[in-house]
């Protein structure tokens, strides 16, 4: 299993940004995908969920700004980020299934001004 996280960077309060996760070595369509983030100093958190069907779910503090999606033809799992506050500043991850499963790298998400 790798999966391969972009898309991070720096951006002011309100501001958007998409991540993106690349996975390979397994059935990605068949395959439920997750986000997970852990901010400084805190554990892993649940961010949001997609089923193979496409079916999603949200963590409660992400409904309604967060958007979960999926491309099987490319293997990628994207995660819309709007109305970023500055409490959304962490490391996000995917993971294959559920959000404590395999993970990659992650990318940084830092929401300042």
């Amino acid at each position: 299993v790798q999966l391969v996280e972009s898309g991070g960077g720096l951006v002011q309060p309100g501001g958007s940004l998409r991540l993106s996760c690349v996975a390979s070595g397994f059935t990605f369509s068949s395959s439920a995908m997750s986000w997970a983030r852990q901010a400084p100093g805190k554990g892993l958190e649940w961010v949001s969920r997609i089923y193979s069907n496409g079916d999603t779910s949200y963590a409660n503090s992400m409904k309604g700004r967060f958007t979960i999606s999926r491309d099987n033809s490319k293997n990628t799992v994207y995660l819309q980020m709007n109305s970023l506050k500055p409490e959304d500043t962490a490391v996000y991850y995917c993971a294959v299934g559920n959000y404590r499963g395999p993970r990659g790298q992650g990318t940084q998400v830092t929401v300042s001004s």
